[in-house]
């Protein structure tokens, strides 16, 4: 038997049509959660309630930051050129549609995150799921499991595969030696952690403007240049994903079901709504209206989908996305027939502001999985492995922890979404009983 086979396979659509069940589920339970209160979110994020306390670790709004940092990472980039590769243009269209259905899920778990889940008189490194499934059949095992494929899911997709696209970029762009490039990853990752919590979201607040003004800014320009062509690519994206045929004249080997896979998959993970790191954020907080928290989270799903989504645009509308590219290469190809060879610089700097975020967060996320599984032991121990592993991730290969990544995010995804459907009536009753700002 093939393993590897069996895995993709099960990775696959299995994995896919349960996370998407799950979306409609929630959306439809929720009452359209993330389409009703659309605009409250953007209102209750811009205009924060004072009133709106935090006991815990961190405010609502540093919460949001985080999980915003977490959902912009390299995969944005790379994985959103890999999806158009493999899955045709209107992988773009898949994207956003699953990103939407799948805000209901943030949605969900944000508010279990921030109300089971809270820090308030519970011991230290508790949040979220290792919370809030506790009240689920099995919750007991299901948190400790839930807790070991977060570390690893940390460690190695939020740290070694981060510091490895930012090494192979910055290698590649500029000739920087990788020695250098990790020294330098290692004295920046070892002076956040050794800060603990305040000082990791303090370094989270300072890196999120400058990677999402620095995307947005760039990624406008490479579209109002191309600006004659964007109607054609939304075109194109739109009868790619629905009818491959007509688009490419059944010539090239594009379907429906690819442009469907690809770009759901890539909506998960980019997203990574119902994995549960967002609830462990608001699980943080110790927040006294975990309503709000969630209906701001759900601004994060949104604005990684619209990244995603823009990645899209600007390699179909530039005309790059059949150039047999994929991945990074494919982005910074669609951004040099703008820039030139200013290109690769823009999407590297953007790789790097991109990576660097993500691992500032996901040390506090591996933390607190760290805590939940030793009781808040060998502090100093956990700060050693993350930086280790950060410096290590320039050097390797990551062919085989993407794999690894793969599975633990599947883990987490299948025993965090169970927690949502079995206390989904819990939310219910809340939305029912407080007052939502639609």
């Amino acid at each position: 038997m093939d393993i590897a086979a069996v895995l993709n396979f099960i990775l696959g659509w299995p994995l896919m049509i349960y996370v998407v069940s799950v979306g409609i589920i929630c959306t439809i339970a929720l009452r359209f959660i993330q389409i009703r209160s659309f605009m409250a979110a953007w209102y209750y994020a811009l205009v924060p309630d004072k009133k709106q306390a935090a006991t815990g670790e961190m405010t609502p709004l540093q919460a949001f930051i985080g999980t915003l940092n977490s959902n912009l990472g390299n995969g944005s980039i790379a994985g959103t050129a890999t999806a158009i590769y493999s899955g045709g243009p209107g992988a773009a269209l898949w994207i956003v549609l699953i990103g939407v259905i799948l805000m209901s899920v943030r949605f969900a778990e944000v508010y279990l995150g921030a109300s089971l889940g809270s820090r308030a008189g519970n011991s230290k490194g508790l949040g979220g799921p290792m919370l809030y499934l506790r009240n689920v059949p099995g919750g007991a095992v299901l948190a400790y499991c839930y807790g070991v494929a977060c570390l690893f899911f940390c460690l190695l997709g939020g740290n070694a595969v981060q510091a490895n696209s930012m090494s192979m970029s910055l290698a590649s762009t500029f000739g920087i030696p990788l020695i250098v490039i990790a020294l330098v990853i290692l004295v920046f990752i070892l002076y956040v952690v050794q800060g603990g919590a305040s000082r990791i979201m303090q370094a989270a607040e300072k890196i999120i403007p400058i990677k999402v003004g620095l995307f947005f800014g760039s990624s406008s320009i490479v579209l109002l240049y191309h600006y004659q062509t964007i109607g054609s690519a939304l075109k194109l994206i739109v009868m790619s994903a629905l009818t491959p045929e007509a688009a490419f004249g059944g010539a090239v080997g594009f379907t429906v079901q690819q442009a469907m896979r690809y770009g759901m998959g890539r909506s998960i993970m980019s997203t990574e709504s119902g994995v549960g790191t967002a609830a462990v954020f608001f699980g943080a907080t110790g927040d006294n209206s975990p309503i709000k928290s969630g209906i701001i989270s759900m601004l994060s799903a949104f604005i990684s989908t619209t990244v995603c989504f823009l990645v899209a645009l600007c390699i179909v509308a530039s005309g790059v996305w059949n150039s047999g590219l994929t991945s990074t290469p494919l982005t910074i190809a669609a951004f040099q027939t703008v820039f030139g060879s200013l290109g690769g610089w823009i999407v590297t700097f953007l790789s790097v502001s991109f990576g660097m975020g993500v691992m500032v967060v996901f040390a506090y996320l591996a933390r607190e999985a760290w805590y939940f599984l030793t009781g808040g032991k060998y502090t100093q121990l956990f700060n050693v492995l993350y930086c280790a592993i950060a410096f290590g991730g320039a050097f390797i290969n990551v062919h085989v922890l993407w794999a690894v990544c793969d599975v633990v995010n599947a883990v987490m995804l299948l025993i965090n979404l169970f927690g949502i459907l079995y206390l989904i009536p819990v939310i219910q009753k809340g939305l029912a009983s407080a007052h939502v700002h639609d």
